[in-house]
């Protein structure tokens, strides 16, 4: 799908009197060739593997290297025990995203929104958000075509990927998408959708990309988690009428410029950052000398939803 600038988007949609979300459809819908039902189908579709990835991570897992699994059901025994001191949707937001990235990091089937090292914070947000506020299947699948608007920007205008421009690529993107779903969810206006895109962005600018062992384990996780914080505040600051003075597309290519500035060590290579530190470094030794113990790809049994 073509789409120069969120501040194409933005316009367009304030025009129309629609949200961007309905806006992003109507323009894939007439670039493919296909109806904006079947569209809706195909993006209801995803909402499910969302919500199954949630449910899954949600009743545990692990890891195939053992190092992470577990958190998605702390985080939501917390919130149920009232040991959270955050509150909704935050809490759940946080325990959903959690869930999704271990689920992820299990071989599990997720919906890499932008990427899988950041499938927690879309759905962490979109579901929670959706929760609080009673939305139906349509708006959640609506607010789901802004947020692909959003990173479809992101790619035109930047990168979505850690290697290129660190993590601020991957849960920055993330969060900006989610930002401009939970908004527009909410009764937000389109512009105040960019404006919390912009906010998110901001947020998480200059975050690296340091996997332990070269894992989409160690810190994407909790990191997802803690996206889900960034986006929901700049939601809730967009909604608030608290407005970015630098307009979200300068900030998505300012991401861009950031990320190329950063030194390969902090791009995903796992040179550098917390991969580097003593434990990064145990765990990565310890990881390569069971290798040879673990099950190939292809003898693990099919899990997910």
């Amino acid at each position: 799908m073509a789409i120069i600038t969120l501040a194409e988007l933005v316009e367009d949609a304030s025009l129309s009197g629609v949200s961007i979300g309905a806006i992003v459809r109507a323009r894939e819908a007439e670039q493919s060739g296909r109806t904006e039902d079947d569209l809706n189908s195909d993006m209801q579709e995803r909402l499910g593997v969302m919500r199954s990835a949630v449910s899954y991570g949600l009743g545990g897992v692990r890891s195939r290297s053992g190092i992470t699994g577990g958190d998605g059901p702390r985080m939501a025994a917390a919130r149920l025990k009232g040991k959270a001191i955050c509150g909704e949707p935050l809490d759940s937001a946080m325990a959903y995203a959690l869930a999704v990235t271990e689920v992820n990091a299990s071989m599990g089937r997720i919906v890499a929104a932008p990427t899988a090292g950041s499938c927690g914070v879309l759905p962490g947000v979109l579901l929670s958000v959706g929760e609080r506020l009673g939305a139906e299947d349509l708006a959640l699948v609506e607010a789901l075509f802004a947020a692909g608007g959003v990173g479809a920007v992101i790619e035109r205008s930047s990168t979505l990927s850690g290697a290129a421009a660190g993590c601020q690529a991957e849960c920055g993107s993330a969060a900006a998408m989610a930002a401009a779903a939970a908004v527009q969810l909410a009764g937000g206006s389109p512009e105040a959708c960019a404006h919390a895109v912009a906010l998110a962005f901001k947020g998480l600018l200059g975050l690296v990309c340091d996997p332990v062992a070269g894992l989409v384990e160690v810190p994407c996780i909790k990191r997802n988690a803690t996206s889900v914080a960034v986006s929901l505040a700049a939601a809730d600051m967009a909604l608030a009428g608290i407005r970015s003075v630098i307009p979200a597309d300068e900030v998505i290519e300012a991401m861009g410029s950031i990320g190329h500035a950063l030194p390969p060590s902090l791009r995903e290579t796992a040179l550098g950052g917390l991969a580097v530190t003593p434990t990064g470094k145990k765990l990565a030794l310890e990881l390569e000398l069971n290798k040879k113990k673990l099950p190939l790809e292809d003898e693990l049994p099919c899990r997910g939803g």
